[in-house]
Formats: C-alpha cells, structure tokens, sequence
C-alpha cells in the first residue's frame, strides 16, 4: 500500500539514515525511525508528512500522495497535547482511514481526571485523586491521603515526573503542584501514591480485543522498590537506570492474578472507547489490589518500547505488529 505517516516535523529521520549511523538511545526520532523502516520492508510505499500547525499541510500530502491508509505518529497539534484528537476528527471528515484511536476515545483517555471519572463509575479501581488547576487557589480533599503523587493533568511521557513528584506534606504537595501550574503552564492532577508493583499491558482490537503479554518496571539495586516510580530519569538517563538496576520485562505472576489483569485492562479499554492499541499503566499493592493508574492510546511502539517488546514475547515481530495496527484500521474504516 501507499502509506503516509503523520508525524512532529521535528520528529522526521533524516532520509537514507541507517541503523549503524545513530546511536538508538540518543535520537528523538527511533519510534518514526522503527515505524518508516518497519513498513519499507513490508514492502508498502511510504511518505513521511511532518506536522506542526497546520492542517494543509496534511491535506496536501494526501492529495498529492493519494496514500491507501494514514500511520498516526502525532501526539500533539500546534504545540497542544488535547489536539490530536483534532487532527483525527479532521481524518475522519477526509474520509482517509488511520492507524490508532478514534477522536471520542483520544478525547477520554488524554484528560486523565475524565478517565478516572468513568473507571470509578465502572467500578475499577484506580487512586484517589484532586485536580489543581493553574489560575485557581485549591485546598486538598481530606480525602487524600499521603503519599501523593503530583503529575500533568494531560501531557504525556513522564514529563515532569520526578522523585520530587511523590509528596508527604502539605508544604511539598504545594510546592510541586506551583512547579507544575507555573513552570510547566499547565493543570495539575494529584493523586494517592500506590506502593507495589508496576505494570503494563498492551491492549489492541476494535470490538473484538486481545491483550498482550503483561510487562513489569523492575528495579532490581533499591532496596524498597514498591516505593519507586517510572519518572523521566528512570526512562531516560541510562546511568540512573544503570544504577537502580532499573529494566523492564515479562511480569512472573500467578494465573489467577494475570487473568484479573488481562481482564480490567479489556474492561477499561472498551470503557474508554477505544480502539487501535494502546497501553494500561498499572500498580499492584502488598494486598494484591490492582490499581489503573493511566490508560494510553497510542501508545509508543518503537521496537524497543514495552509494547513492541511484550508483543514479541508473544511472538509477534516487529513487521507483524505492524500489519495487525494496519488491519485494524481498515476494518475500523469500514466499520465507521
């Protein structure tokens, strides 16, 4: 097929590179690197369109490529994580079928107070939690309890996730909520702090929805590693993962509670109104109550993200992967 792949300008390859000419953990760029190369050797023909603030630029993409299916890599739209579910309304208005999720879904799953709204309503459990928003003076719910965890009401990929982000007091609880209200300019979401376990578990399907196998955070040189969090340092800067032993890998659980997984994942996922893939971020306490923490839609799958690698565990490879989000949006095309 023609494919056109939507993605940040900024994020665009450069042409021709090859995999021996960069250093994968250095560039921003691996996921829409992984993507482009994984459909060339499928054999598609494929148009790398990059995007910042303006829709024509897409249009004339389309009309000059004529692509069979758009690949959506964007995550955000003229500089504003909550637009991309824009740009896939604007998809959908073009009648062009795209990889990921549908614009409703995009719109509950982004804002992560509305996602906890609907699982609380659905009787899944997830932590209790307060908004913080940037021009409004609020006081904490008696409700919460510490520890707390201070987070982006809305952005994505860890950003501003900090060991400063759990909080113990009322003076630290403050103090990050004004970091992120000023310097990051954006709501805060305030949440209780679940010790336990991490996990995270692919999910992928329109109507009918499979799982894939359940991924662990691993910290294997802390001494308290239910205490620990994924922040961007722990993705990011290999020394500070060096040091904390910090992987992530097949999660060693029991039947029973894999099957208790597998099955809130599909429950919040079809909730949600979701579609495509995406990925459910959880914890599980000393009790063994499991806790959604967030639920991503399109979710990062750059060959050695845990998506892409759990899929392999399944023995799905990379290319494969690949053809199944393809299916999936011609069938949800269709279907519309």
């Amino acid at each position: 097929m023609k494919i056109l792949v939507l993605m940040h300008k900024d994020l665009v390859p450069p042409k021709d590179i090859k995999e021996a000419e960069f250093d994968k953990e250095e560039v921003p760029w691996i996921t829409e690197y992984d993507v482009i190369t994984g459909l060339k050797e499928l054999g598609h023909t494929v148009h790398a369109c990059g995007v910042i603030s303006d829709l024509k630029v897409i249009k004339n993409a389309i009309d000059e490529f004529n692509p069979a299916l758009i690949f959506n890599l964007l995550e955000e739209f003229d500089g504003e994580v909550l637009f991309d579910q824009n740009v896939v309304s604007y998809l959908e208005l073009l009648r062009v079928p795209y990889t990921g999720c549908n614009p409703r879904g995009l719109m509950l799953a982004r804002d992560k107070a509305l996602t906890k709204k609907i699982l609380h309503f659905h009787r899944l459990k997830t932590p209790q939690f307060q908004v913080f928003p940037k021009n409004k003076k609020t006081r904490k719910s008696k409700n919460l309890q510490y520890p707390l965890i201070v987070k982006c009401l809305t952005e994505e990929a860890s950003l501003a996730i900090a060991k400063a982000s759990i909080v113990h007091n009322e003076e630290k609880l403050i103090e990050r909520v004004q970091y992120i209200n000023q310097k990051i300019g954006v709501d805060a979401i305030v949440e209780e702090f679940i010790e336990g376990r991490e996990f995270y578990v692919g999910v992928m399907g329109n109507y009918k929805v499979q799982t894939l196998p359940v991924w662990e955070l691993r910290f294997e040189k802390v001494d308290r590693p239910e205490k620990e969090l994924y922040s961007n340092r722990a993705k990011w800067n290999n020394k500070y993962r060096d040091r904390k032993g910090i992987k992530t890998e097949h999660a060693e659980l029991d039947v029973e509670t894999e099957k208790r997984i597998k099955h809130i994942c599909k429950k919040a996922y079809k909730h949600l109104n979701l579609n495509g893939y995406a990925r459910v971020d959880l914890r599980m306490n000393s009790n063994g109550d499991i806790y959604i923490i967030e639920v991503n839609p399109n979710p990062n799958i750059a060959k050695a993200d845990e998506f892409a690698s759990s899929a392999s565990f399944l023995g799905t490879c990379y290319p494969k992967l690949l053809t199944q989000i393809l299916k999936l949006a011609k069938s949800w095309a269709k279907k519309v």
